[in-house]
């Protein structure tokens, strides 16, 4: 993740490099645009999973977060997105 006015960011490489992987015809192109817009969407993910997985621990009266924390509000993070 690379540093942003608005905290940290993906890298638009590393993003673009994602998508790639997936596309079954090599001639499938991703404009800049696409890839800003997803690398946004990655950031807001990944905020909200933490903002979940802290929540779900604080819940259970801990002030650290474990893996099963993660795990428990995963089903719901994947439907909301």
């Amino acid at each position: 993740m690379e540093a942003s006015e608005s905290g940290a960011a993906f890298k638009k490489e590393t993003v673009f490099k994602l998508l790639s992987l997936y596309f079954k015809d090599v001639k499938t192109k991703v404009s800049n645009d696409a890839v800003v817009l997803m690398a946004e969407m990655l950031k807001i993910f990944v905020k909200e999973a933490a903002i979940r997985a802290s929540k779900q621990a604080h819940t259970e009266d801990l002030d650290c977060v474990q893996v099963e924390h993660f795990e428990k509000i995963l089903p719901q993070l994947l439907l909301d997105f």
